[in-house]
C-alpha cells in the first residue's frame, strides 16, 4: 500500500510541474503578443503624430521659430502687398540643367536654364560673388536671394545678413551691376528695397521662401557647391 501511495503522490507531482510548465508557456507567449501589440500601436501612434505634424506644417513651424516669427505672423506678412515688385511669367522661365554660362535678361537672375549643381542656401551668407547658374538653381528649391551692391550701407548688409543666417532656404551675397543697392529675388519674383528695415523685406521673405512659385518644393538647400 505504501508504494501504491507513494507512487501515485509522484504521479501527481509530474503531473503538477507537467501543468505548471504549460502555464509558464503559456504566460510566455501572452506576455509576448502582449509586448508585440504595445509595440506595433506605439509605432502606429507615431506615424500617425509624424504626418499629423506634416499636414499641419510643423516643419515649417520650426523653421519660423529660428527667425522668431509666428506662423500666424508668417501668413499675415504673406498676405500683405509688395509694392513695386517685378513679376515674370512662370511658363517662360526654363529649367534645363546646362554645365555651360547662361545669359540672363535680368540682373540678378530669377529664373531660367541653370547648372546642376545648386547653391548651398541654407541659411549662407556668401562674402564673395556667386555663379549665377548655380544661385538660379538654389531659387528652383524654393530659396529667396538677397543681395547687395557697393551702394548699399555696411549697417543695412549686416542686419540683412543676420536675417539670411536663421532663414532656411536663403542665401546672400554681392552682386555687382544690380540696379538697386539691395535686392531680392525668389523664382520669377523680384524687389529693390530702400534699406534692410524696408516692411518689404519680411513680406518677401514670408511669401516666397518655399512659396507657391517654387518649382521644387522642398528640394534641398544642402549639399550642393559653396560659390
Amino acid at each position: 500500500m505504501s508504494f501504491d501511495r507513494d507512487t501515485r503522490m509522484e504521479q501527481t507531482h509530474g503531473t503538477d510541474r507537467a501543468h505548471d510548465g504549460r502555464n509558464r508557456v503559456v504566460g510566455i507567449a501572452l506576455s509576448a503578443v502582449v509586448v508585440a501589440g504595445l509595440l506595433g500601436f506605439g509605432s502606429y501612434m507615431l506615424l500617425e503624430k509624424s504626418e499629423a505634424r506634416e499636414n499641419s506644417g510643423e516643419s515649417r513651424a520650426q523653421d519660423d521659430k529660428r527667425t522668431g516669427t509666428t506662423e500666424r505672423e508668417r501668413k499675415k506678412l504673406a498676405a500683405e502687398p509688395i509694392a513695386d515688385e517685378r513679376t515674370w511669367d512662370a511658363t517662360t522661365l526654363t529649367r534645363h540643367h546646362v554645365t555651360t554660362d547662361v545669359k540672363y535678361p535680368m540682373k540678378p537672375p530669377v529664373g531660367g536654364n541653370h547648372n546642376p549643381a545648386w547653391l548651398n542656401c541654407d541659411g549662407v551668407v556668401y562674402e564673395k560673388a556667386v555663379p549665377d547658374v548655380n544661385a538660379v538653381h538654389a531659387l528652383e528649391h524654393g530659396a529667396v536671394w538677397v543681395t547687395h551692391s557697393g551702394k548699399a550701407s555696411r549697417d543695412d548688409v549686416d542686419v540683412l545678413a543676420s536675417r539670411v543666417r536663421s532663414t532656411p532656404y536663403s542665401l546672400m551675397s554681392p552682386y555687382e551691376g544690380q540696379s538697386g543697392a539691395i535686392m531680392l529675388s525668389a523664382w520669377g519674383k523680384q524687389v529693390t528695397v530702400d534699406g534692410a528695415d524696408d516692411p518689404r523685406v519680411a513680406r518677401f521673405f514670408a511669401r516666397y521662401v518655399q512659396g507657391a512659385q517654387t518649382p521644387e518644393p522642398g528640394a534641398p538647400c544642402t549639399g550642393g557647391i559653396d560659390g
